[in-house]
């Protein structure tokens, strides 16, 4: 009891070494490379094979295909790419990720790897300055833990073999038949779509083999397994979130099952690929554990590298002339609803795993908002000449408050994402969206305070008299302008901001809103017995717009980078 107890806790504890350090290494590479691999991604939009190539490279870059499923996800779901785009960079991605394997393969010694590793890793990040530096340092840390777990989880199979009870328990999973390997398949789609990483679970069956616990066969059809499961990141990111977004992670799903489905007939056909490529591949060496000579396949794990990256190869060809159709057909299966408006709450997990796609989220609930302030003034110019009805509003109020929402909302997405380690760069993006979303939301209260001095007014039996109407208009239709200026300003990627112009037209404005606040005083007099009530509640509607046209003052230097 003891010794399985012993050979549990060391290979969980190796693979949990394995994950800590794929998620540094995928987190330090994603950091390193900061908007560059957004900006990278987002413009392989011209032809599926450029696509396949941006999928492959990207990849490669973070190490992870889940990161860039996630911001596949995102990417469509800010109309950043469409469907058939985003489904070449997934047949690139599902390549790309294959290296990680090579790595695993080819490690010469994984224990000296990863102690050199985090000695190498570990005096850049807490040694040298730079951000840039720090960044590269984690990746490295990860890289080194990456291997020191590969080398515990190692170490303990090792002594599986001695206990004869766990090895035939190894030993009775087969591939030898198709119903058998379908078998071990489902069960690597089970523990990668728990552990969340191909990667790992393929690691494992490596391990596995090279101690001849199971079969070159059971090692390839785990790779048909772990490609179905690595694709519930996606769904993480997708459920509860646009139709795009579960569009998306329902193409990388269907297209994996097909194509492990499809391939998983002609197995025996790549072990034999794999033996013809690598002849030594079943050359035992002999290691002492325990005191005890071990017998290991040195060589079994280049093979199985190779055998997922031609599978992975093998699917991207199948479905590469069928990129078009495929995406429709998966249209056809989610429809998207009318009016449907993202929620930052569907990529909460995507936020903890690519803080670039965080920003492109809350980018969504921005642009909601900037076009509700300009349906919000609509409304309200509605008001002040007495066109709306009951239900306006109540609109008004109404979407007052869902904006008090997303502004709540945002806040706390981007905080928890801000509480991680960022680039410079995806920092200052997220507190421009955090001043942004507040300035945008201040707006909204605005216009809900012009209607309810309207309501005051009414209720005290007072109208607002023609004279002033007029001017109050010619106000309210001033600020509008200004506000439709700055709007197509709040956009992402940034562009160019005149800032010096806007800075100008809001001078000018301010001008005539004092002059119109003057104006209104002089109205109070002893002829008009209410006149001070009235003109009290004209100046507090002034007021709300002389606030309006500093918010987005505000959200232009905030753009242009004055204010954060």
């Amino acid at each position: 009891m003891k010794e399985i107890l012993t050979i549990l806790l060391t290979v969980a504890g190796g693979l949990g070494i394995f994950l800590l350090g794929m998620k540094h290494l995928s987190e330090g590479l994603q950091s390193a490379a900061g908007g560059g691999l957004r900006k990278f991604m987002s413009h392989a939009t011209s032809h599926r094979i450029v696509g396949v190539g941006t999928g492959i490279i990207s990849t490669i870059i973070v190490q992870s295909s889940s990161i860039i499923t996630v911001m596949l996800v995102g990417f469509v779901s800010t109309a950043l790419m469409t469907l058939p785009q985003a489904f070449a960079v997934l047949i690139g991605a599902n390549i790309g990720t294959t290296a990680t394997i090579w790595i695993i393969a080819y490690a010469p010694d994984p224990q000296m790897l990863g102690f050199v590793g985090l000695a190498i890793g570990g005096a850049m990040y807490f040694f040298l300055r730079g951000e840039k530096v720090h960044h590269i340092g984690l990746t490295v840390i990860g890289l080194g833990l990456v291997f020191l777990g590969l080398y515990f989880m190692s170490k303990g199979v090792m002594p599986i073999r001695e206990n004869p009870d766990i090895a035939r328990m190894f030993q009775a999973m087969s591939a030898s038949n198709y119903a058998g390997a379908l078998l071990v398949a489902l069960c690597a789609v089970l523990l990668t779509a728990v552990i969340q990483s191909s990667a790992a679970t393929v690691a494992i069956a490596m391990t596995l083999a090279a101690q001849q616990l199971i079969t070159y066969e059971v090692a390839i059809a785990v790779l048909f397994g772990a490609n179905i499961g690595t694709t519930a990141t996606g769904w993480l990111a997708a459920i509860g979130g646009t139709a795009e977004a579960k569009r998306t992670a329902l193409a990388h799903t269907l297209s994996n099952i097909i194509g492990s489905c499809v391939f998983i007939w002609f197995l025996p056909l790549f072990v034999r690929m794999g033996q013809a490529i690598f002849p030594n591949w079943n050359e035992v060496s002999t290691q002492i554990v325990s005191g005890r000579p071990v017998e290991t396949l040195t060589h079994i794990m280049a093979p199985i590298a190779v055998t997922d990256t031609v599978f992975a190869i093998c699917r991207g060809v199948l479905f590469f002339p069928f990129v078009r159709p495929f995406s429709r057909f998966i249209e056809r299966l989610i429809r998207q609803p009318e009016n449907e408006k993202p929620h930052l709450s569907a990529l909460k997990i995507g936020a903890k795993i690519s803080p670039v796609i965080a920003c492109d989220q809350a980018l969504l609930e921005v642009n909601f908002m900037k076009e509700s302030n300009l349906e919000l003034l609509s409304c309200v110019r509605k008001v002040l000449t007495d066109e709306a009805d009951e239900d306006d509003e109540k609109h008004i109020l109404h979407r007052e408050d869902i904006l008090d929402n997303v502004q709540r909302e945002v806040t706390e997405f981007l905080g928890s994402m801000m509480s991680k380690r960022l680039s410079i760069d995806v920092a200052e993006r997220a507190q421009r969206l955090l001043r942004l979303t507040d300035e945008l939301e201040s707006i909204s209260d605005e216009c809900a305070q012009v209607l309810k001095v309207v309501r005051r007014l009414r209720k005290n039996r007072q109208r607002i008299s023609e004279v002033s109407a007029a001017l109050l208009l010619d106000v309210h239709d001033r600020v509008t302008i200004f506000a439709a200026a700055v709007t197509p300003l709040i956009r992402s990627p940034r562009g160019v901001i005149p800032l010096e112009k806007i800075q100008g037209e809001s001078r000018e404005l301010h001008e005539y809103v004092r002059e119109c606040r003057r104006i209104q005083l002089g109205r109070v007099g002893p002829e008009d017995p209410g006149s001070s009530i009235r003109v009290l509640g004209e100046l507090d509607i002034i007021n709300a717009y002389e606030r309006i046209r500093a918010y987005y003052l505000n959200c232009a230097e905030t753009l242009a980078g004055g204010k954060r």
